[in-house]
């Protein structure tokens, strides 16, 4: 990690970031690991299927196609749970994510809905977010499928939410490089400045009606990776040889527009390699050496030949001339709250009614029998 493209980044005497520190935080506030965590797990997953016997489901998860999410259906297919498996489909799939979500489900038996995007939509709404400068593209899809599953879960009575999370590979990541994926406020006001068209069937939420959803539906979003010892390499060889997963390269590379944005648009245009962070975490957690990480990083981040084609490809899909995408990539940055957003204008808001109403929700979780599971935030 470096002060590259980090304004928040601070060092110790000893040269030590402060992510190093913040991932130890939130490993000793969020990680089981051990004989522990794999006894924890095992009763956290038959409290869910006791509490989903006689629904058709048990349990709701997404897939993409990457590492992380499909290991996630290993670990229901090993433990015998009933989950309805979602895939957004928001137009980028690679041809490899589609032949690893067949397979996947192919292998698992489970029951697969696929939320297919209106793509013109999606392409304006994209658009607009490229148009405005913001880092965070990727908002735009965490988003939506974050809307498909709770609205999935409510139609069939599911409580739990696993998602794949870790803090073992994901626990160090910059804030200033992502966005708060429930800010719905924050995504209609750049479509309403930069967009064309109206979201009329975009899958939305905004931050009451996941509250709603926690708190009155008694839905519970639980990270079964942080109770294991979640390696990235030893999971890339269980799913392959369990559910026929095939690598797709860089993290999140199994979609086209995640590789173009990570490869090209985030170093080009924000100065942002995500590696150093994803590969930072690998190294606190033990999984890779310093010297390793550094040696990836002199290795370029997208192939060239690769990246020739997206970029093609991209610009086709996206009806982007040379001349219109090389003004968006030179366009001063801007910060999303440079925009109406949550954040800004309703946070403080939040978060004080939801301190002044904690003594009251915590007597009806317990009042209906809603088992939070602290372990898994």
């Amino acid at each position: 990690m470096d002060n590259i493209a980090d304004p928040d980044i601070t060092f110790d005497e000893n040269g030590v970031c402060n992510y190093y520190y913040q991932y130890q935080r939130r490993v000793k506030d969020f990680y089981i690991g051990g004989e522990k965590g794999e006894k924890e797990l095992a009763t956290l997953f038959e409290n869910i299927k006791a509490e989903g016997a006689g629904k058709k489901y048990d349990c709701i998860t997404g897939v993409s196609g990457g590492v992380d999410s499909t290991y996630m259906i290993y670990l229901c297919k090993k433990y015998g749970l009933r989950p309805l498996v979602v895939h957004l489909d928001n137009g980028w799939n690679s041809e490899i994510a589609n032949q690893n979500i067949n397979n996947i489900i192919d292998k698992s038996g489970f029951d697969l809905h696929t939320h297919v995007i209106d793509w013109d939509e999606f392409r304006d709404l994209q658009t607009s977010f490229l148009k405005a400068s913001v880092i965070d593209l990727e908002l735009t899809s965490d988003h939506a499928i974050f809307a498909v599953i709770y609205k999935l879960a409510q139609k069939y009575k599911i409580n739990y939410l696993l998602n794949g999370f870790n803090i073992t590979t994901e626990g160090i990541l910059p804030s200033s490089w992502r966005w708060f994926k429930y800010d719905w406020l924050n995504i209609s006001a750049i479509q309403k400045k930069f967009g064309s068209v109206k979201l009329k069937t975009y899958p939305h939420i905004n931050f009451g009606k996941k509250i709603y959803y926690d708190l009155l539906k008694g839905m519970t979003t639980v990270l079964p990776l942080n109770y294991i010892d979640y390696d990235k390499a030893e999971a890339k060889r269980v799913i392959q040889a369990e559910l026929g997963w095939r690598d797709y390269g860089g993290k999140h590379f199994e979609s086209i527009i995640t590789r173009f944005y990570q490869g090209y648009i985030l170093p080009e245009k924000f100065n942002v390699d995500k590696r150093k962070a994803h590969l930072s975490t690998l190294i606190a957690s033990g999984q890779i050496s310093r010297e390793q990480a550094l040696r990836e990083l002199e290795e370029p981040a997208y192939d060239a030949t690769m990246c020739a084609e997206d970029k093609e490809f991209v610009l086709k899909k996206f009806g982007f001339s040379e001349a219109e995408f090389d003004a968006i990539m030179k366009a001063p940055v801007k910060a999303h709250t440079d925009y109406p957003s949550y954040i800004t204008a309703h946070y403080k808001y939040h978060e004080n009614i939801m301190k002044s109403i904690s003594p009251f929700t915590r007597f009806v979780k317990k009042a209906i029998g809603i088992k939070r599971e602290s372990k898994a935030y």
